[in-house]
């Protein structure tokens, strides 16, 4: 009995080992989002993206490689904070290859192109928005439960959104070289509130900030926050980051 109890006693370590080698532990990402206020309702892009560097605003990672099969990695970065009307997000990508075919937010398709996306659970429900737009700033914004129940917000909502790219407005077919661009983007808070004011001060809400170019030469998936599935998938809100809103 004394030897098997030795023999047992050895075994569990390596099982626990073992464990842990096939199961790894995800740590969830996490941002504690700044608050920042500007002197008008509406500021100029240029003043946030100033206001955001005064207030050293840090950049985050986008650099999750969740599918062995697409192992390009676009250097990418985000950086986020809001102030009481707006969300207001930066992504800096630094990528080979650029596209731009959709030119107008209605019909389009942007995750085909160079395209960043900012996904957000903004209740306690399964609701949860998506923002996905183009290297010029051009996209969609859509909410639901799941990736096949989405309803897609018209003109009439998608141009409160403010975006300024970089690479201008216009569009182009791919291009190939050393491409460094940017996007600031401001989301009107009432927006993921049925247009209600709703205060984001000490809140915490889910999110993933995502980058993606399905139809580029070098097709690519990256995340924030890690993804576990088999083939690539955005719409999946349980593996959603956590954003602290500072009071």
């Amino acid at each position: 009995m004394v030897r098997i109890l030795s023999l047992l006693l050895l075994l569990i370590p390596f099982s626990i080992e073992t464990m842990a080698q096939e199961e790894p532990l995800i740590k969830e990402q996490m941002i504690t989002v700044k608050k920042i206020s500007f002197p008008c309702l509406l500021p100029p892009m240029i003043l946030v993206q100033k206001m955001m560097d005064s207030m050293a605003v840090p950049y985050h990672k986008i650099d999750q490689l969740n599918w062995d099969e697409y192992p390009y990695a676009p250097d990418v970065k985000f950086r986020i904070a809001y102030s009481k009307d707006e969300i207001f997000l930066q992504y800096n990508v630094i990528e080979r290859f650029i596209r731009a075919l959709y030119t107008v937010d209605e019909g389009s398709a942007p995750y085909k192109d160079s395209c960043v996306e900012f996904f957000i659970l903004p209740n306690d429900d399964s609701t949860y928005y998506n923002l996905e737009l183009n290297c010029i700033g051009v996209g969609t914004f859509a909410y639901g439960t799941q990736r096949r129940d989405r309803t897609r917000f018209d003109k009439s909502i998608t141009s409160k959104i403010r975006r300024v790219s970089t690479l201008g407005r216009e569009g182009f077919e791919t291009q190939e070289g050393d491409f460094n661009w940017s996007i600031t983007i401001s989301i009107p808070i009432e927006l993921l509130y049925s247009g209600k004011k709703e205060s984001l001060a000490g809140r915490e809400l889910k999110a993933n900030f995502y980058k993606c170019g399905d139809e580029l030469p070098l097709k690519h998936y990256l995340s924030w926050s890690p993804i576990k599935t088999e083939k690539p998938d955005f719409h999946r809100p349980e593996f959603f980051g956590t954003l602290l809103f500072e009071r």
